[in-house]
C-alpha cells in the first residue's frame, strides 16, 4: 500500500509541475503576440456535479471535457482506495 501511495504521490507532483510549466510557457508565448485576447475558465466540482465557467464557448468547451476527466479519475482513486477495483 506504501508504494501505491508514494506513486500517486510522485504522479500528482509531476502532474502539478507540468502545468506550472505549461502556463509560463504560455504567458511566454502570448506575450510576443501584440493582440491582447484573453480566455479565461474555471472549473468547480461541488460533489459529483461540475460547474464550468468560460468566457467564451471553446474555452467551456475544454473545461468540460477536463472536468469529465478529472471525475473519472477522482472516482478510479476512490475505487481503488477503497478496494472495490484491484489495482
Amino acid at each position: 500500500m506504501f508504494w501505491l501511495t508514494l506513486l500517486l504521490f510522485l504522479v500528482a507532483f509531476i502532474v502539478v509541475v507540468i502545468g506550472v510549466l505549461l502556463i509560463f510557457l504560455s504567458a511566454l508565448r502570448e506575450s510576443k503576440h501584440d493582440e491582447k485576447r484573453v480566455e479565461a475558465g474555471g472549473v468547480f466540482i461541488i460533489g459529483p456535479l461540475p460547474i464550468v465557467i468560460g468566457t467564451s464557448e471553446r474555452i467551456a468547451k475544454a473545461l468540460i471535457i477536463l472536468a469529465i476527466v478529472l471525475l473519472l479519475l477522482s472516482l478510479v482513486v476512490f475505487l481503488i482506495f477503497t478496494g472495490y477495483l484491484r489495482w
